[in-house]
């Protein structure tokens, strides 16, 4: 099994692979936390830091797969997810609902047994991967931002036994991923889960030829698709194109069918929406798997 150590700060189609791999592989992914290990004690702060998007998240990789052409399907099995025993929380002043209330704090959170300790309450961690994606084919993206390509959607439903498809833009595909969070709460409200380093373990496979305009997450009862905007609404609008489009695919509905289908049994989550920090809001449409009709991606 190949090992990905080495770190990039942007989604780029002009990224150095670090690796070559064939479909059908597993690999592990050594990721740092999302200050890049620098936050080492309680002591430092956000503000003592040379911090922005730009040099936040940073992404093991990228890994070129053999025969990923744009217009494909990058399909990443996530095995496992090992965090480290220790993992920061690290607030700012501008960021989430209340941040005229917040400072620059920093709280170390120990996790033993799978478990973390919050001032003495103990809560199951339930590691997730905030940042993973493919490369786009026009300009760079930070890995610190969100986009059709993934990148910081921070999903937390994004853990081990997840499946995930991200559309390929690029030859080769360019996978890459970080930014783990040992436990994080939907919209991630003051911008920061558990942050901690990780042991990523993923199988990535491929499908050729299918159109995919956002990246959908697949869990043994649900499809997700993932879009962003700066707004809600057109967020919402973007995932929802998808999911209809992707429904009318595999049911024979029409639109106002898969629409109507929609209302009544897909749910809207947020993934981060921590505004009025600049990384645009992240969701989630999910829908029940339909025993009635074939997978919402055809299967590597």
């Amino acid at each position: 099994m190949k090992t990905i150590v080495s770190q990039v700060y942007t989604f780029s189609k002009d990224n150095e692979p670090c690796e070559t791999i064939q479909p059908g592989e597993v690999l592990k992914f050594m990721t740092m936390d999302c200050f890049s290990n620098k936050i080492t004690g309680e002591d430092v702060t956000m503000n003592d830091l040379d911090y922005g998007y730009d040099v936040a998240n940073p992404a093991a990789g990228p890994v070129f797969v053999e025969g990923a052409e744009a217009g494909d399907v990058l399909v990443v099995d996530i095995y496992d997810i090992q965090v480290a025993d220790e993992g920061t929380i690290a607030t700012d002043d501008h960021c989430g609902p209340l941040f005229e209330t917040t400072d620059y704090r920093t709280k170390k959170i120990r996790i033993s047994d799978g478990m973390a300790d919050f001032n003495g309450v103990k809560f199951p961690i339930d590691p997730m991967i905030g940042v993973i994606g493919t490369a786009p084919d026009g300009e760079d993206i930070i890995d610190g931002y969100v986009g059709s390509h993934g990148g910081n959607m921070d999903n937390k439903r994004i853990t081990k036994g997840a499946r995930l498809y991200f559309p390929v833009r690029v030859p080769g595909a360019l996978l890459q991923m970080g930014d783990v969070h040992a436990a994080m709460g939907d919209a991630e409200l003051c911008g920061t889960g558990i942050e901690i380093p990780a042991e990523i373990t993923v199988k990535v496979s491929l499908v050729k030829g299918f159109e995919l305009n956002w990246p959908v997450l697949e869990t043994h009862e649900k499809w997700y698709v993932n879009a962003c905007a700066q707004e809600y609404n057109e967020a919402l609008v973007n995932a929802s194109k998808e999911l209809q489009r992707l429904l009318m695919g595999v049911t024979g509905w029409d639109a106002v069918e898969a629409y109507m289908y929609m209302s009544v049994q897909s749910d809207v989550e947020i993934n981060q929406g921590c505004k009025p920090c600049e990384v645009q809001l992240s969701l989630r449409i999910g829908t029940p798997k339909l025993p009635q009709f074939p997978p919402l991606i055809p299967q590597p």
